[in-house]
């Protein structure tokens, strides 16, 4: 399986709050080389490292593609641009943040772009709560542990709520 973290911060100056840009997005990618086969429901998570910038809006997306890794992460990035994402410091408020987390079983070699899985994936709230939602039984390729055990794990210092309404 394909999975791709999104997120936003910040509001759009089109689109809206980040949880309808989220939606957006996820319409804006079905359909170019990508069959999104499943969509996370929407949590309210809490910066990574901790600050006062504004809590996120977090997903996961399930999907199909014909692409490499390579090619769908460039894909990723064109869309972060049309959706206007500025990229000005490490963790930075962010109107729209799309993250390749796993592509399949592939696990990346030093040096390899995009890194895969996803670097930091098993250390983040915003990803392992829905990731575990769509696949608690998901497996880490490079560690072997399964999604909902990783997710037990993450300091309670991340905070993590389930949107009610979007």
């Amino acid at each position: 399986m394909i999975y791709v973290g999104l997120g936003a911060n910040l509001v759009h100056p089109i689109h809206g709050g980040p949880a309808n840009t989220l939606k957006i997005v996820r319409k804006s990618l079905d359909g170019r080389h990508i069959k999104v086969l499943r969509m996370s429901d929407l949590y309210e998570t809490s910066p990574v490292p901790v600050s006062d910038d504004p809590w996120f809006v977090n997903a996961v997306l399930s999907l199909e593609t014909d692409l490499t890794p390579r090619d769908l992460l460039q894909l990723l990035h064109k869309t972060e641009n049309v959706f206007g994402r500025e990229r000005s410091a490490i963790n930075a408020p962010r109107v729209i943040d799309l993250d390749l987390l796993a592509y399949h079983d592939i696990v990346s070699l030093p040096g390899e772009i995009p890194i895969l899985p996803h670097p930091r994936l098993d250390q983040r709230i915003f990803v392992m709560k829905p990731l575990s939602e769509l696949d608690p039984e998901w497996i880490h390729p490079r560690t072997g542990h399964v999604a909902r055990e990783i997710l037990s794990k993450i300091p309670s210092t991340q905070k993590c709520r389930r949107l009610k309404y979007f």
